[in-house]
């Protein structure tokens, strides 16, 4: 192997391994922890009841995914309508939207 064809594999090496050490965010990791506890606790309903609540609500829209707001205790889903973004908050509770932005 030359030295050449060496620094590129290394190169490569040193990208594919710094991709994979990209660290998750401390915020993502607690909100994910807070949500597993508070589910545990049954104090919040679980992210599918919630979809199962809303998603029939949202017809012709495509949904991008949910968000959990541990300090409000609301799901944000997210959904693309004609091109533009849509946010419904739900209290993760009870299951209400609590909002809706377009």
């Amino acid at each position: 192997m030359n030295s050449q064809t060496l620094s590129r594999a290394v190169a490569l090496a040193l990208c594919v391994a710094g991709v994979a050490a990209v660290p998750v965010h401390a915020d993502q990791v607690s909100e994910q922890g807070q949500l597993r506890k508070e589910r545990k606790a049954g104090t919040v309903r679980s992210t599918r009841e919630i979809e199962q609540i809303v998603l029939p609500q949202m017809s012709g829209m495509q949904y991008l995914g949910p968000e959990y707001d541990a300090a409000a205790m609301a799901y944000r889903l997210k959904f693309i309508h004609n091109g533009k973004v849509v946010f419904v908050d739900v209290d993760a509770r009870t299951g209400r939207v609590i909002g809706r932005s377009r």
